[in-house]
This record gives structure tokens, sequence and C-alpha cells, in this order.
């Protein structure tokens, strides 16, 4: 699992005082790259390897400013060329959102998917979410 901490910003909240729903993909999607360094160390994106297939998040408790916000990431399933990142963002001990993509391993040059296998797998295992959490 990886863990990313963000302090979120004033701009992040919404007229009610929340944290806005338009935020969390996007605070999602920062927290993925330590994900994305497994493909591309570097993150040059001449050198890109994925492609996002779906997102989609959850709302499930409130999030707010002045309060630091941890986006745990783990792999929740990897298939033949996809797999599926699982998240979750906290903050004070309490889940506020949750979320998964969908990433395919994919050559740009050949225009099609990629099988993950080798140590590229092996690297997603070691992040896959134990079954018990």
């Amino acid at each position: 699992m990886f863990i990313y901490k963000l302090t979120p910003g004033f701009t992040d909240t919404d007229a009610l005082g929340h944290i806005n729903n338009t935020r969390l993909p996007v605070w999602f999607e920062l927290a993925r790259n330590d994900v994305f360094r497994l493909f591309t160390p570097d993150l040059d994106p001449k050198k890109w390897q994925l492609i996002l297939a779906r997102i989609e998040v959850d709302f499930v408790g409130e999030l707010f400013y002045g309060e630091n916000v941890e986006i745990k990431t783990f792999i929740e399933r990897i298939g033949k060329s996809s797999f599926t990142v699982g998240q979750e963002a906290w903050q004070g001990g309490t889940l506020g959102a949750k979320g998964q993509a969908t990433l395919v391993h994919y050559s740009f040059e050949q225009k099609k998917p990629q099988v993950l296998e080798g140590e590229l797998r092996k690297s997603l295992e070691a992040h896959l979410r134990p079954q018990d959490a």
C-alpha cells in the first residue's frame, strides 16, 4: 500500500464548507503517482505505458478544510493487461471517500494493450490489498 498525505487548500472547499466532490478524482490521481512510477520511474510522458479505462468515487463521509487528508492506494485486482487501483481518503481517522481506477498497460506505439508480466506484475502484486483489510 502507498500513502500520500496532502493539506487541503481553501479553494478545495465548496459553499457548504466541505471538500468539493470534484477534488477527490484529482487527489486520487495525484496519489497514483507511486503506481505510475512502477511503469515509468521518471514519470516522463514520452515513455508512458498506461491508459485510464475507468474511475469511480464513492463519497461516504465528510472531508473538510483545515486538516490533512491521507490517501491510501493499493492494488485490488491484476488481470492480463489491466489492473484495478483502490483508494481511500481519510481525515482524522474517518473515511471520507473511496474509489477505484482501472488502468491498462498500453503501448502507444503499437496502439494495443501489453501483458502484465515478470517484474512488473511482481511489483503490482507487492501492493495487493490484504484480504482482511
